[in-house]
Parts: structure tokens; C-alpha cells; sequence
């Protein structure tokens, strides 16, 4: 089941608190008024709810960096929604009320991003997957721009993961084909060994049955599925050409 047909009603009445609180709130108030619910919802629920406003409040400052959002990011992102997500009508005009009120108020990206890490910080290997959907959509124009730039490396910092993952993403969107090494993050003159040991340690962080496990969203598990294979086929790779 999609995270929208759960976290909907997760919404409703939903007193997370802070930015992302704020911002379903206000999305939820304007829809049902005074009918919301009184439902106490899980953590994991909870944990869903703010992963997609959060998401879909960073691209809307991931896509207003430079001042304004143009015509072509607003046609970038509903293709980001339709390709990623498959949502049906009623979570996409959910998921786009959600990008236009973060597009126009007060609160930063800093400040939405920042109340994310605090909530899945012990999630190390989602807020990964979470900084790769920000990188594939701030690439979805082909270009990466000053501001997307920088708002991408203070997110590094801010979600507390591995430092490199910046340059790596950028090679890998700029190559044209995958460069294994950088997928594992690793150097060419590694001996296998310790790229295999690198190799294990990333593919357990990525399996998806950790982050099923934690109950997190349908549509992160299965960009956590393309990251397991891809780090899967980038050891295969290393590993064919280190025996040759």
C-alpha cells in the first residue's frame, strides 16, 4: 500500500510539531477544516507522513533556489512525481499542494531538512536515500545550478553522512556510464579484500528489508531496492576486473 493512502489519515490530526508539523497542518486544514481526527498515529506513521512533506518541501526550495521556479522545474518535478511515485490523481494533487505551500513560506530548506535528520537520524541509510531523491531531482534539467549546489552540500552536514556522497552522486549523473568505484565509494587501487568489506557493510545498509523493518515508505524502499542493486553490480564489476 502507498504511503499516501496511509499517510493521509496519518495527517489527519497529526501533531508532529515544528516546519514539517506546520506544513501538514496547513495542508490538512485547508482540505478537511474542522474535521479532522483525534488519532493517535504510530511512529513509523508518523515517520512516513514527514519523510513526503519533508521530501516534497525540500524540492520546492531545492526548485525556488534561484529566486524563482520556473516553468521548466515545475514541468521537472511533475515528472519527478509521475516517473518516481506512480501516484494516483488524489496523491499527486496532495503531493503538489505540499510543494506549493513550502515554495512560497517562511520557513528555509535548512529548516525542513534539519527536522528530518532529528527524526530518522538513527536511519543513517534512509537519509541517504532521501539526499539521492533531492540530487536525481536537482539533476532532472541536466544541469546543476550554484544554489542546488549549495543547498546539496549543506544537506551533507546536516544529515551527518558520508562527505563524499556529494562528488560521487555528481560524477555519477555527469559519466555516461556508472562507475563502479564511485558507487562503492571506494579508490581503484584498493585491494579486493577491502572493498569486499565495504561492499558487505553497504549492501546490509541497504537491504530493504532494514528499512521495511523500520516501516518506512513503500516508494523509499524501492529507491533503496535500486540502490541495493546497484551497489550489488558495482562489486560484481570490481570484482571481474581485479581476477582478470
Amino acid at each position: 500500500m502507498s504511503i499516501w493512502n496511509s499517510a493521509i489519515g496519518a495527517m489527519i490530526g497529526f501533531s508532529l510539531g515544528g516546519p514539517i508539523g506546520a506544513l501538514i497542518g496547513g495542508v490538512i486544514g485547508s482540505r478537511f477544516g474542522a474535521k479532522r481526527a483525534s488519532t493517535t498515529f504510530s511512529a513509523n506513521q508518523q515517520h512516513q507522513a514527514a519523510f513526503f512533506a519533508a521530501l516534497f518541501a525540500c524540492l520546492a526550495k531545492l526548485a525556488k533556489a534561484d529566486g524563482k521556479v520556473s516553468k521548466e522545474e515545475i514541468e521537472a518535478v511533475d515528472r519527478f512525481i509521475e516517473e518516481r511515485f506512480k501516484f494516483d490523481s488524489e496523491q499527486r494533487r496532495f503531493a503538489i499542494e505540499i510543494f506549493n505551500r513550502a515554495k512560497d513560506d517562511k520557513n528555509t530548506y535548512e529548516d525542513y531538512a534539519s527536522q528530518l535528520s532529528s527524526l530518522l537520524g538513527r536511519n543513517k541509510n534512509a537519509l541517504v536515500v532521501f539526499y539521492e531523491l533531492l540530487f536525481e531531482l536537482a539533476m532532472s534539467d541536466g544541469v546543476l545550478h550554484d544554489r542546488e549546489k549549495e543547498l546539496l552540500e549543506k544537506t551533507v552536514h546536516i544529515f551527518n553522512i558520508d562527505p563524499d556522497i556529494f562528488n560521487n552522486l555528481r560524477s555519477q549523473f555527469s559519466e555516461a556510464t556508472s562507475n563502479p568505484y564511485r558507487v562503492l565509494g571506494v579508490a581503484e587501487d584498493m585491494e579486493l579484500e577491502e572493498i569486499k568489506n565495504i561492499y558487505r557493510r553497504k549492501r546490509k545498509e541497504f537491504h530493504p528489508d532494514t528499512l521495511v523493518s523500520k516501516g518506512l515508505p513503500e516508494e523509499l524502499i524501492k529507491k533503496a531496492r535500486e540502490k541495493f542493486i546497484e551497489i550489488q553490480e558495482a562489486y560484481e564489476a570490481i570484482e571481474k576486473k581485479k581476477i582478470q
